[in-house]
């Protein structure tokens, strides 16, 4: 009998590691999907770089994803691809992103640091010029192609936000609440209960008085057509003790029941949202309670719909990199003062990794849905690639799309008005506002990661 007990007790604790395994494989994996997806789409976001440079003639001697030392590299033709120890973002190296100086400027002992800085721009943009090849220097492109390539790598992350909006919107699908009774529930409950399981002598729910079944499709209540579970929600929750006219469709004949809420305990909603006292604690109120629960289907959005969301992400984070000082002191606060997270505030890579890998090992998720998540969130970090690189600030993709504008308008002018032409603007001269623009993203990246360390953003 000692033996069969402790073989029992084995078993358990066997079970309960290899779910712990379990748990732990699948968090990494969310993780490698993170790393992986971000790798990649960082990869993608160079080639968008580099296949309009190289077909515009511009000479492009490195193509690294990541930064630091290398790990691996090899080059071809003229070019050196490879990768760098460091994931975390990728460049390729043109030839002559900055155009050279006035003719006859030098730097002098006196130079300014932010002059210094400038020179030291040129001098190396000059360095990567061959002698003979000065047409091949990104600077001599005519403007509208300058513009094709720098716009190349966040519409590649748009592409590929898109393509994944698609396969998560259209191929994939989500889970609904249908309009169909998924189970009747044997006694009367409170909204807010956690167990379906009744207690001893405990009343029957109304849903079962009145006759409801499992498969029921809710047609109207009181002569208003129930186009969502949340209509049919609403309703029961504001009609405690009042007799209500349930129009049903089972098996292909419609049916009336008259079903009477009861009155139970649950949590007061307004507008679509739990209401909170003082305290950030849910309201408790009285509301009717019927006992039924939807029937959860699959539904697939026409394609039609991939670009409307993916406009609906773009726009949301714009609004936050709008907002980004406020909310940057946010997220201060919470990591030295405590309290928590908002939701909708900014992560970093580290805090999108982990809620990555918390959503690979929730379970009781069907895989296509955490698959989903993981899908989605690779896809979010595109628009935020995508969104973050148009800033018109160097060293971002949009400060040298930018410049290139200015340029084109200034030459535009010049030719209208018959004016010398003002030549090329000094994008060289905005490196000090570079710099400090490096050293905001490289705070901001400190205090997002230490803050994802100490007071992680809560999901579920």
């Amino acid at each position: 009998m000692g033996t069969l007990r402790s073989r029992s007790a084995a078993s358990l604790i066997q079970g309960g590691n290899l779910a712990v395994v379990e748990t732990i494989v699948l968090y990494v994996l969310g993780i490698v999907v993170i790393v992986v997806g971000l790798a990649v789409s960082i990869g993608l976001h160079e080639i968008g770089h580099l296949v309009p440079a190289k077909a515009f003639g511009v000479k492009v001697s490195q193509y690294m994803i990541g930064f630091g030392p290398t790990v691996f590299s090899r080059t071809k033709g003229e070019t050196e691809y490879g990768f760098k120890a460091i994931p975390m973002g990728g460049y390729i190296s043109m030839s002559g992103m900055f155009p050279p100086g006035k003719a006859g400027a030098s730097r002098i002992s006196n130079t300014s640091i932010f002059q210094a800085l400038v020179q030291d721009a040129r001098q190396a943009s000059a360095d990567t010029i061959d002698e003979g090849e000065e047409k091949r220097a990104f600077y001599n492109l005519p403007v509208l192609k300058r513009i094709v390539i720098m716009l190349g790598g966040p519409t590649m992350n748009l592409i590929i936000a898109i393509v994944l909006f698609g396969v998560i919107l259209s191929g994939i699908g989500s889970q609904q609440y249908s309009t169909t009774i998924g189970s009747v529930s044997a006694c009367i409950l409170p909204s807010s209960a956690t167990s379906t399981t009744c207690s001893s002598g405990a009343a029957a729910s109304p849903a079962l008085t009145a006759g409801l079944k499992t498969g029921d499709e809710l047609v109207s209540i009181d002569g208003r057509a129930v186009a969502s579970w949340a209509d049919e929600t609403t309703v029961i929750r504001e009609s405690a003790g009042k007799a209500l006219t349930f129009v049903i469709d089972r098996d292909g004949v419609r049916r009336t029941l008259i079903v009477t809420p009861a009155t139970t305990k649950g949590y007061a909603v307004k507008n679509g949202q739990y209401v909170l006292d003082s305290a950030g604690k849910k309201v408790v109120t009285r509301v009717g309670f019927v006992g039924v629960t939807p029937t959860i289907v699959r539904v697939h959005a026409p394609l039609t719909a991939v670009l409307p969301a993916v406009g609906t992400n773009i726009a949301s984070t714009a609004e936050l990199i709008v907002n980004l000082p406020e909310r940057l002191y946010g997220v201060a606060q919470a990591a030295f003062g405590g309290g928590a997270r908002n939701a909708n505030g900014p992560i970093s890579v580290l805090g999108v990794a982990r809620i990555s890998g918390q959503e690979a090992a929730v379970t009781t998720t069907p895989i296509i849905d955490r698959l989903s998540v993981l899908i989605s969130l690779v896809a979010s970090l595109n628009i935020a690639l995508f969104v973050f690189n148009m800033i018109p600030l160097l060293p971002l993709d949009g400060g040298h799309i930018a410049g290139a504008i200015v340029e084109g308008i200034r030459r535009t002018f010049a030719k209208i008005f018959k004016r010398q032409d003002p030549g090329h603007v000094d994008t060289a001269k905005l490196i000090p506002l570079t710099f400090g623009v490096v050293i905001l993203l490289g705070a901001m990246s400190v205090l997002l990661v230490y803050a994802d360390i100490v007071n992680p953003v809560k999901i579920g």
